[in-house]
């Protein structure tokens, strides 16, 4: 059977929905004026940030400098490097401790945002807004706020991660709830189950593979976070980092950089392979 179109029937057809096919006026303005403000903030920041590509290029010798003095890689000693390995340690401690803390305290919070969960527009307001204040804070913001509350050290870096993460985690999962199927729901809820029962059974299953994804990469995130939130003096590895690069210990820095890229591959692979193991191997 051939489902081509005469021209007699393409011209009709055309002719029936002429106005989806053109847009309408409002939405052609819309359009124009939304394109000409992302053009004028861009030329606004080429101008006000003083972009130069010149400066770049020049730059690009004093690049080749640092990294010729980057070379080789060397602790300095055997016992610089043992606390520098233990400052690596101690940062992905403090990356996953404050990720595992953020993602049980946002579980509640994620349902209490889903306007599929709670109906009430009160509740779900003051929910997301309360959310988007914890997140519009940066997390090195947050470190600076923990260190002048509970002191220097590791314990103000994991309050900052799991502050800063608390507001992603909760739009997170709040929009992976709003997205589930109906079905299961309406399943559960035809042979009787309440309203527990249908967050039980009918929403926490489909969900849970997407926040445990969630959770993985934000604890591959936030191994480089922590790193940047020690600068500040919230623990970690960051610490000896700025130390480093202010006295311009240049080979110590790369032997520092290379110890989290080798962190963040570690946690990368093991991670992949945990999600797998949640949500199954599919083909790609």
């Amino acid at each position: 059977m051939s489902l081509a179109l005469s021209a007699t029937e393409r011209a009709d057809l055309v002719a029936r929905h002429q106005a989806a096919i053109d847009g309408s006026l409002k939405t052609r303005l819309i359009t124009i004026a939304v394109i000409a403000g992302l053009l004028g903030l861009f030329l606004y920041g080429l101008t006000t940030l003083e972009v130069s590509f010149w400066k770049i290029i020049t730059g690009l010798g004093n690049l080749g400098t640092f990294v010729v003095l980057m070379l080789p890689p060397d602790p300095g000693s055997a016992a610089r490097a043992l606390i520098f390995v233990k400052a690596l340690f101690e940062t992905i401690a403090i990356a996953f401790l404050g990720t595992i803390l953020a993602a049980i305290l946002a579980f509640p919070l994620g349902f209490i945002a889903a306007r599929n969960v709670v109906a009430n527009r009160v509740v779900h307001f003051f929910a997301r807004r309360s959310l988007d204040t914890v997140r519009g804070v940066d997390a090195l913001i947050w470190a600076l706020i923990w260190v002048n509350v509970v002191g220097l050290g590791p314990f103000a870096g994991m309050l900052a991660i799991m502050t800063s993460d608390l507001g992603a985690f909760g739009k997170l999962y709040s929009e992976a709830i709003e997205a589930a199927d109906r079905k299961p729901v309406e399943g559960v809820t035809s042979s009787g189950g309440g309203k527990f029962h249908e967050i039980r059974f009918g929403l926490i299953p489909q969900v849970l593979p997407v926040i445990a994804s969630q959770v993985l990469y934000y604890i591959e995130s936030n191994t480089r976070s922590s790193t940047i939130i020690g600068i500040v003096g919230a623990g970690g590895i960051g610490l000896y980092l700025a130390e480093t690069i202010r006295t311009l210990e240049w080979q110590q820095v790369s032997f520092l950089i290379l110890l989290v890229l080798a962190a963040v591959t570690a946690i990368d692979f093991l991670s992949s392979k945990l999600r797998f193991a949640i949500i199954g191997k599919r083909a790609v």
